[in-house]
């Protein structure tokens, strides 16, 4: 399966786009899939190694900065891109990033610390822009906080904190796990599936009569998809990991984007995000496809 590997992320794209309003009704299993994908890919790293970096600051200022800054330079033409746009570059990294950047040859440890600052930042900050823009611009912040926290906290940090007991407690349990971790990426191709039928399935049900609004969504994911993977590789560089650069800031979770567009904002907003998961696995495709070229054209 290695030689096709390049190819099963836009499968599961065009199988969910086909088939998405039968793969949608299992969307309840995609938050048990990212805990798997995290518990597999953790378990090969050292906790100790962890540690936070000028590039992971450096990334997180610019999902906070730049996602208000497009959010008032669109505000004046339309509400509901400049909320997509907003969400779309806001919503944390994706939790199953490591599959990808580990992959294409980033450090892992480099990776997984943004993956735990990014959530955690974006905990914080989210609440506080949802708090004047949105629908419920009512709900207290403290609420807002912890309804956000109890998206993310069970995906992202349970899975590390049964690693590191295993480690401690069970290191043959976790050496066992470790080297069964190349499930993760076909496990990761399956909870794209489901996303992109959630995606496909929404728009179905609510895109008439809002078609342009979908359109200039879609063109504005593409832009930010690749301003995203380009400064983040350009910060990576200057520290060394171009590759985590470029998928911790271009990877987002766009199932937490879509669900934040749901809770807070105009539910069409969720568009961006919805079609910036068809971008960047795409992109995703292109560069594994790309990485593997080069390593049979070495061998």
């Amino acid at each position: 399966m290695h030689k096709y590997r390049s190819l099963i992320l836009p499968f599961a794209i065009v199988f969910g786009l086909i088939f998405h309003q039968y793969i949608a009704l299992a969307k309840n299993a995609v938050p048990f899939l990212i805990f798997f994908i995290l518990m597999f890919n953790f378990s090969a790293l050292e906790v100790r190694k962890l540690k936070l970096t000028g590039m992971h600051y450096w990334l997180l200022f610019f999902q906070i900065v730049v996602s208000l800054l497009f959010y008032f330079i669109l505000l004046p033409a339309n509400e509901i891109i400049a909320q997509g746009v907003l969400v779309g570059i806001l919503s944390p990294v994706a939790a199953s990033v490591v599959v990808i950047a580990c992959m294409l040859g980033a450090d892992r440890s480099t990776i997984t610390a943004y993956t735990l600052l990014g959530n955690a930042g974006i905990a914080i900050v989210a609440p506080i822009y949802f708090s004047f823009i949105g629908t419920n611009m009512d709900m207290p912040f403290m609420d807002s906080f912890w309804l956000i926290l109890s998206k993310i906290t069970p995906i992202i940090v349970l899975p590390l904190l049964v690693i590191i007991v295993l480690q401690f407690v069970a290191p043959k349990a976790n050496h066992v796990i470790a080297k069964l971790q190349g499930i993760s990426f076909y496990l990761w191709a399956m909870a794209l599936m489901i996303t992109i039928s959630q995606t496909i399935d929404f728009i179905y049900r609510y895109g008439t009569g809002n078609e342009s609004v979908i359109i200039w969504l879609s063109i504005a994911s593409l832009i930010g998809c690749a301003i995203q993977f380009a400064v983040g590789r350009w910060v990576g560089k200057k520290y060394g990991d171009s590759i985590a650069g470029g998928q911790a800031l271009g990877q987002r979770n766009t199932a937490m984007a879509i669900w934040m567009a749901y809770t807070y904002l105009n539910p069409l907003a969720s568009i961006f995000p919805a079609a910036y998961s068809i971008w960047q696995n795409l992109f995703n495709s292109y560069q594994l496809w790309k990485h593997d070229k080069r390593v049979n054209q070495a061998h």
